[in-house]
């Protein structure tokens, strides 16, 4: 699962042109209104603002903000707010970040059609509904809801990117239409097995950690994929990984070998197995020694660390020459 920088907390803006400094008289025509509501939490924003960002304001209405004063407004971020009702959005924004917020239900975003990354991470959503039509979506975050079912994606055929981690999912379900997607996070679910994915033929990233996993069947045919992120789970074999996969993490499983199971990787670059069970450093040296793109390995909590813990380091320098970290300890270069 993965997590997004914030941005930057301050207004942005572009300088004015001759042809729209008329348009602060908008703003003069409010302030009388202002008065009557009471504060104006963008008093100070310029009406030419391209990207607004409003995090940890106390803001509870989105409505109450009038952002059809901005009327160049492209990016909006609203984060760590106590907004429960997403209203009031101007119809040409094309990022809308709410993460962290109390909204429970997903309305009123129909007249969005530039919409490029909508995050609503950290909220009380309980189901997907209402933006399959936001067909210019590239990036969906729903990480840390109540989600328990992927469904009312249909036709996001632009989304490259979609984010479940942390919800009650069980089942890998309503992706078929998603042929653009490149990753998928769904860490901290409750998904059993790898179903429903020969679709997404774009596929690069499964993050698949902390669910109830024993099999990585299921994935062979997504020729695409480059990384594999599926440690905490109950796996005790590769069988049935073909992937020529760059990174590939199975840490904390109970696989105790990994005989036969890495030779087609050429591409790997990274393979992190920590607390597992592997204890033969010949059947390591065998699988890994001819991967000439290989920098890091983490092996640690294996007993093939845990049994020889003073020579553990050493060893494996010797056994793989060609990386470069060996856990989270650099290799040094004797020159």
């Amino acid at each position: 699962m993965s997590s997004k920088p914030s941005r930057s907390s301050s207004y942005r803006s572009d300088h004015h042109t001759d042809h729209e400094v008329s348009d602060q008289e908008a703003i003069e025509q409010h302030s009388k209104r202002e008065e009557e509501e009471g504060e104006d939490l963008l008093e100070d924003c310029p009406y030419d603002s391209v990207d607004i960002d409003m995090i940890h304001s106390r803001v509870r209405s989105i409505a109450d903000l009038r952002l059809d004063r901005f009327p160049r407004i492209q990016t909006l971020c609203l984060r760590q707010n106590l907004i429960s009702t997403i209203d009031g959005i101007p119809s040409g924004l094309k990022e809308l970040d709410l993460y962290d917020n109390k909204i429970d239900h997903i309305s009123n975003l129909d007249g969005m059609s530039q919409i490029e990354s909508l995050d609503l991470s950290f909220n009380k959503l309980k189901t997907i509904k209402n933006i399959s039509h936001l067909k210019t979506l590239r990036n969906l975050y729903f990480v840390q809801n109540k989600i328990s079912r992927i469904q009312g994606l249909d036709g996001l055929h632009k989304l490259i990117n979609l984010e479940l981690g942390a919800n009650r999912i069980r089942k890998i379900e309503g992706l078929e239409t998603l042929t653009s997607l490149e990753q998928l996070w769904l860490g901290k679910n409750k998904i059993t097995e790898l179903s429903n994915l020969s679709a997404l033929k774009s596929l690069r990233l499964i993050s698949i950690q902390s669910n109830r996993l024993t099999s990585i069947a299921g994935i062979s045919n997504l020729q695409n994929l480059e990384e594999l992120y599926i440690s905490h789970n109950g796996l005790t074999s590769l069988l049935g990984l073909k992937n020529n996969l760059r990174v590939l993490d199975i840490s904390s499983n109970r696989i105790d070998s990994i005989a036969c199971s890495l030779k087609h990787m050429s591409n790997l670059e990274e393979f992190w197995a920590s607390n597992n069970l592997l204890e033969s450093l010949k059947e390591i040296e065998d699988e890994l020694h001819d991967k000439e793109h290989l920098e890091t390995v983490y092996l640690e909590g294996n007993p093939v660390q845990t049994n020889q813990p003073t020579l553990y380091r050493n060893k494996v320098r010797l056994a793989l020459p060609q990386i470069k970290q060996i856990d989270a300890t650099f290799v040094r270069i004797d020159t």
